[in-house]
């Protein structure tokens, strides 16, 4: 439940915690990460593309009419965490110092899983750089297998681990 700005303190709030994305007049601003210290920052994020067991065979042997799903999807999903900033208005321009992207298949399930691990050392997290190359990496697979699957479903997409900066590290339940 979002409430107006707290009494003495800038920000809407949910709960006691402040949504750091809105000034004390309750307008959407970039927040100020000039007073924070550089740390060495890593996230993780993971999603999942199910589709028909058809499908998935044709993915895993890379015999897509388009080419190597995986290999395609990989891409996208690294040029995705380094552009962001341009897809996500509020985030920070991060110099990312490294982004790896693993699929892990899971055949009883017609089912990939994304997972994305992005590093930096910088001022703010890369939590929505994680998430961004997952969302990208899955709609690429969804992309190049759509002509023979177009029921394929998309989910489960989360941050599983965050390190590093003040608010220290984060591990999904």
């Amino acid at each position: 439940m979002t409430t107006g700005p707290a009494e003495g303190s800038a920000g809407k709030t949910i709960m006691n915690e402040k949504l750091t994305h809105f000034d004390a007049a309750g307008q959407a601003h970039m927040v100020d990460v000039g007073g924070k210290a550089e740390t060495h920052r890593v996230a993780v994020a993971a999603g999942t593309i199910r589709m028909k067991p058809e499908t998935f065979a044709m993915v895993m042997a890379g015999t897509a009419k388009k080419g190597d799903v995986l290999g395609v999807a990989r891409i996208a999903a690294i040029q995705a965490a380094k552009k962001t900033s341009e897809l996500i208005p509020l985030c920070h321009p991060v110099p990312l110092t490294s982004v790896a992207i693993e699929f892990v298949p899971d055949a009883a399930a017609s089912a990939i899983e994304c997972r994305a691990t992005v590093e930096c050392t910088a001022r703010t997290g890369v939590e929505m750089e994680a998430l961004t190359a997952v969302q990208v990496g899955l709609l690429t697979i969804y992309d190049m297998a759509k002509a023979v699957d177009r029921g394929m479903t998309m989910g489960d997409i989360r941050l599983v681990e965050k390190r590093g900066g003040k608010s220290g590290t984060y591990t999904a339940p």
